[in-house]
């Protein structure tokens, strides 16, 4: 009896053993039969799974007998889901093919790395911004993208004009001159031509937004303190895109825009016009504009130019002129006099060029070569006073990239000029500048493993006015399982010292003394981030993924504006520093033609000069994003909105109210057009109905801190048409 026992057990052990079953598989793009790095797979109700190497080769070990379904998931495709019956009547490797998410999804590359790696495979934290929720996105606010980034965790644009509705963007908190915004890697916003940038980029020819979140120094150089957006034009394609879009406010407003992009067998285009008009518009009543009279023009050729199957060039030309006024209604209107004489006037003029040369050396190597110049003249102008000025600036950089199985390098030289001179002024108190930047970076990515990913990096800079810079970086990313992994990262990076910030903008840069650069030192940081994502089913149709981000960012010699005795403004650098630290956190769940997401930012950003800690001006310590979308694809998009501001500390010390803001959508598709409405502020939240925006005479304000919004309920509706 025992003999037969012992039999048995061994018998049972030996069939388990051999019950385990190995399975092998490459995932390709259904399409382009592209292969798929980093393609998450999980055998249903287990822990066993993997994802798929440089190689587009996935193997999952001691898979049981039995029937057993496999959940494929990857960014930007559809999830899929394979059923096997094991073991396998072959050895053979399995070809998988997965659909992408639609038309809109199927060329989307996440370039502000300049990696040829997936979203999912690079160690350094990229949000991405693209496709339908572009799209989407693109309905609420057709004349500019200050709505496509607010609506974004950890990202509040800061409205620095009261009557212009200028506004700049604040990433964790930080003041927007810690933020780099960048077009197609070309650094195109910055200093002076920064101005009203957010509010004169209109959205239908981006193809995506890429955010980089902490210091991002070593590919781009100084001035991504706080972060980095990418705004990533659409290059053309053999299919021929021809889109148009018209929008109308319920503040007679109007926005129209075409985009016209196809390639052909050795050249390609892109062409982009826009017409913006907005009418003076006041929901309070109270005198002066929340929104401003403008008239904008935009016009964005570029020219595409494949020379041979391993060389394109392209080059493009992007202009930009506005005339806006705001401010006392009646004056706006013709109707001025002595009761109603305050005005802001904003003349823009934008005009730049872009080259852009790529080589490919062999199946490993590639030469990159950029230049652009920028040009751009602005005045400003109020009663008794006037600002204008231009920079010159101008941007060369060469580069190499170098790729194996398991590294990539990449390394290059960069030019930068910036010039700006102050029109109309004694030189004495102008605030002209001009910097001359070289720098040169290395950049390596190396895994060591299937699991491990490290980037590491170092940038070296010299600036003609302040000197030397050595700024390293690393991030790391490791996937803990199919369903988790983590990244860790960390930066310095600085600022070079210009007038040109959100304070000095909020009071027309007047009376604001030039900086000093014998007594100044550029202001520099240092920061890291660890985040960790989650991907799940929790059903067949019920997915779930959640990231949560964990941040922290110091910044030294801090610039502070500051009224003197003699009731001017002059930038000092007070013993200490400005520090944010917090978390995001974003949950995504989808079931069937239903996704919700919520967002959650804790932003605590703090101020500590001369041994005192006081919490830092206009930024919403709490902000809870939530958006639940319904749709049919192809069919109907339906959109509902709602967003949370905790209270803000404003800069004469009072503090802001809390407030909710909700928001409506929906869109109605056929073949090759479309019509959608959409209500935005649905409970007509104003700061003029819970707080004043002026102290003084309505002839000579004086404006507060505008923390929330001005311009209320309004709704928009209009067509676009893609033929």
């Amino acid at each position: 009896m025992k003999k037969f026992i012992l039999l048995l057990v061994v018998t049972i052990n030996f069939t388990a053993v051999f019950a385990q079953n190995n399975f092998k598989a490459v995932l390709k793009d259904s399409k382009t039969n592209e292969l798929l790095i980093g393609v998450n797979a999980v055998i249903q109700n287990s822990n066993l799974g993997n994802i798929t190497d440089g190689n587009g080769a996935l193997e999952i070990t001691n898979v049981p007998n039995g029937e057993q379904s496999i959940v494929l998931t990857a960014v930007g495709y559809e999830d899929k889901i394979v059923q096997f019956t094991f073991p396998l009547e072959s050895d053979a490797i399995q070809t998988i093919l997965l659909e992408s998410e639609g038309e809109e999804l199927e060329d989307v590359v996440i370039t502000t790395t300049r990696s040829s790696r997936t979203i999912a495979n690079i160690p350094t934290r990229v949000e991405t911004i693209a496709g339908e929720e572009l799209d989407e996105k693109g309905n609420m606010k057709p004349g500019d993208i200050r709505m496509l980034l607010n609506e974004s965790t950890g990202i509040q644009t800061q409205q620095t004009s009261a009557t212009s509705y200028n506004s700049s963007i604040r990433i964790q908190g930080l003041d927007g001159k810690y933020t780099q915004i960048i077009r197609d890697g070309f650094p195109l916003y910055s200093g002076f031509s920064g101005g009203l940038g957010l509010m004169q980029i209109a959205p239908l020819d981006l193809k995506q937004v890429e955010v980089i979140k902490g210091a991002s120094s070593t590919l781009y150089g100084g001035g991504a303190i706080a972060g980095l957006v990418n705004l990533v034009s659409k290059t053309p394609t053999e299919k021929r895109e021809l889109n148009f879009i018209l929008n109308g406010t319920s503040a007679l407003g109007l926005d129209a825009s075409g985009f016209y992009s196809q390639k052909f067998k050795k050249i390609g285009t892109t062409v982009f016009a826009s017409y913006n008009h907005g009418t003076p518009y006041d929901p309070a009543n109270i005198g002066l504009t929340a929104i401003p009279k403008f008239n904008r023009f935009t016009l964005n050729p570029k020219l595409y130019l494949y020379l041979n199957e391993k060389t394109n060039l392209h080059v493009g030309f992007n202009s930009t002129v506005e005339n806006r006024i705001g401010g006392d209604i009646e004056y706006i209107k013709g109707n001025g006099d002595a009761n109603h004489s305050y005005f802001e006037k904003n003349k823009t003029n934008r005009f730049s060029t872009q080259l852009a040369f790529d080589r490919i050396i062999n199946e490993q190597s590639k030469f990159s070569f950029k230049n652009s110049f920028s040009f751009y003249d602005r005045s400003i102008a109020i009663p008794n006073y006037s600002f204008s000025g231009k920079q010159f600036s101008s941007f060369v950089e060469a580069s190499y990239n170098y790729n194996t199985e398991r590294t990539e390098w990449i390394g290059g030289l960069n030019l930068w000029t910036d010039q700006f001179t102050q029109d109309k002024i004694a030189n004495t108190q102008a605030v002209d500048y001009k910097y001359t930047t070289v720098g040169a970076f290395v950049q390596n990515t190396w895994n060591p493993n299937e699991k491990l990913a490290l980037e590491t990096g170092l940038r070296l800079d010299y600036q003609n006015e302040y000197g030397v810079f050595l700024l390293p970086r690393i991030s790391a990313l490791y996937t803990i399982s199919p369903k988790l992994s983590a990244r860790l990262g960390g930066g310095l990076g600085y600022k070079t010292p210009t007038v040109f910030t959100e304070d000095a903008e909020r009071i027309q840069f007047q009376n604001v003394l030039p900086i000093q650069t014998a007594n100044t030192e550029a202001e520099q940081s240092v920061g890291g981030n660890f985040d960790l994502n989650y991907q799940t089913h929790l059903t067949d149709q019920l997915a779930l993924t959640v990231n949560s981000l964990f941040f922290y960012t110091k910044v030294n010699n801090p610039l502070v504006l500051t009224a003197n005795s003699a009731n001017n403004y002059e930038f000092q650098q007070p013993n200490g520093n400005i520090d944010t630290k917090g978390i995001e956190t974003n949950i995504k769940l989808s079931y069937q033609d239903f996704k919700l997401f919520i967002g959650y930012t804790l932003a605590d950003v703090n101020e500590h000069y001369n041994g005192i800690t006081t919490t830092y001006p206009l930024v919403a310590k709490h902000r809870l994003n939530n958006v639940l979308m319904y749709e049919i694809e192809d069919k109907l998009k339906i959109g509902l909105e709602a967003y949370y501001f905790s209270p803000q500390k404003l800069n004469d010390g009072a503090t802001g109210r809390q407030y909710w803001l909700g928001g409506f959508m929906i869109e109605k598709l056929w073949e090759h057009f479309s019509i959608f409405l959409n209500f935005e502020n649905l409970g007509d939240t104003r700061q003029t109905k819970f707080d004043t925006i002026y102290t003084g005479p309505i002839t000579n304000p004086n404006f507060r801190d505008i923390y929330a919004p001005v311009d209320g309920f309004v709704v928009n509706g209009g067509v676009k048409i893609k033929l």
